[in-house]
């Protein structure tokens, strides 16, 4: 049979591809109806997750109380149904000492803070092109990758902070331009130049950049910041609606998110004794963790230590977990269960892992209330004036 010959069809090229103001977009989710009053009374659990969220607040407290780490992965779904309040009160008491989300948590978070709104429909947008071709989005999400290169403190804390001080400050070109004439072999210099290219291609000015953020109180990302509490983000290139923008650059955000990584298996260094919650994160959640811990243990292991173990790890999702009771072990590959990345990879990562069938924010709302039970905290409302005489939601 005569082979058919074929030319690879080019690169798609991503800087044509037009934008419009997010504002104009129909937006499926407002804040103010979604978000999560902590001192509301939580809905109620099912009877066989209640003794796991009693489990969990009991082994937080002790893992705080030996100086251990509390690290909670989650999905963007969690900002989606508004538990953002529930993730900063939980930041607040200190009993989380690292979270960590994936491309879409930020973008949620994000718009939330920015518009008050977020969220589209996949559907009806693909079909006329306009599916996450939303400039704001795009253009300052990507430009906090840009400037992260720069500052090394990852993208988490970037954005964070570009949400908490309603913008950034950009550096003169010329700048930069001596920068990299000067020392071309610097490891800032590829951040520099991808950072010129793009100020000079989309005309940005040196100076502040005022972007304001009016619902930024809610925001997990800039309280964070404020609380100097680590929260990485852990993109895949694809995955999300930055990629379409002309401002896409995949080397920041790999640069920006590479530290994120480290900033994450650092804290997976803090786990001896402590506790992991995955909620609602079924592939980036255990796959960040396993290759984080292995690097950890591997550095022990040269220390002459052993690896992290007395760790628990909390898996929630509303999926029935493929009829397999994880409390058993592993299930054989012949088991469809056994192809459930977010059960099958945090089994095989040493500790204790219980698998909780629970809404996410069932979960965490019961959660908080059981940890502020257990330690005598008073539960205060996200309305009620600060010390300082403002108020936490606008």
């Amino acid at each position: 049979m005569k082979r058919i010959a074929f030319q690879p069809p080019p690169p798609l090229e991503l800087e044509k591809v037009r934008v419009y103001p997010l504002r104009e977009r129909k937006h499926l989710l407002r804040l103010k109806e979604i978000l999560v009053e902590p001192a509301d009374p939580p809905q109620p659990p099912p009877s066989s997750v209640a003794q796991w969220i009693d489990e969990c607040a009991h082994r937080i407290l002790e893992a705080r109380s030996r100086g251990a780490g509390v690290i909670l992965i989650y999905g963007a779904h969690l900002i989606k149904n508004g538990g953002q309040l529930l993730l900063n009160r939980l930041m607040d008491f200190g009993w989380v000492t690292h979270l960590a989300t994936n491309g879409a948590g930020m973008i949620h978070d994000w718009e939330f803070a920015f518009l008050g709104q977020s969220t589209e429909s996949v559907r009806a947008n693909v079909q006329t092109g306009t599916f996450g071709t939303w400039d704001e989005t795009g253009r300052y999400l990507n430009l906090t990758a840009l400037l992260a290169g720069l500052s090394g403190e990852g993208w988490g804390q970037a954005v964070g902070r570009f949400i908490q001080q309603d913008g950034c400050t950009l550096p003169n070109p010329k700048e930069l331009e001596e920068k990299i004439r000067n020392d071309p072999t610097h490891p800032l210099t590829p951040a520099r130049a991808e950072l010129l290219s793009m100020m000079k291609k989309h005309q940005l000015s040196a100076g502040p950049m005022l972007v304001l953020h009016p619902y930024r109180n809610a925001s997990v990302l800039a309280h964070a910041f404020r609380c100097s509490v680590p929260l990485t983000i852990h993109p895949g290139i694809g995955y999300d609606i930055y990629t379409n923008h002309p401002m896409f650059c995949g080397a920041a955000i790999g640069r920006a998110a590479a530290m994120d990584f480290r900033k994450f298996a650092g804290s997976v260094a803090t786990l001896e004794g402590g506790v992991v919650i995955n909620i609602g994160t079924a592939v980036m959640g255990p796959q960040v963790f396993e290759k984080s811990l292995s690097c950890v243990n591997n550095l022990r292991i040269q220390q002459g230590k052993g690896p992290v173990q007395g760790h628990w790890i909390y898996v929630v999702d509303i999926q029935d977990a493929g009829g397999w009771n994880w409390e058993e072990g592993e299930p054989p590959p012949d088991n469809p269960a056994y192809y459930l990345r977010f059960c099958k990879s945090f089994s095989r990562m040493g500790g204790t892992m219980r698998y909780v069938r629970c809404h996410n924010i069932t979960f965490l709302h019961n959660l908080f209330h059981r940890l502020a039970e257990l330690s005598g905290r008073p539960i205060r409302s996200t309305q009620d004036p600060e010390p300082s005489g403002r108020t936490k939601i606008p």
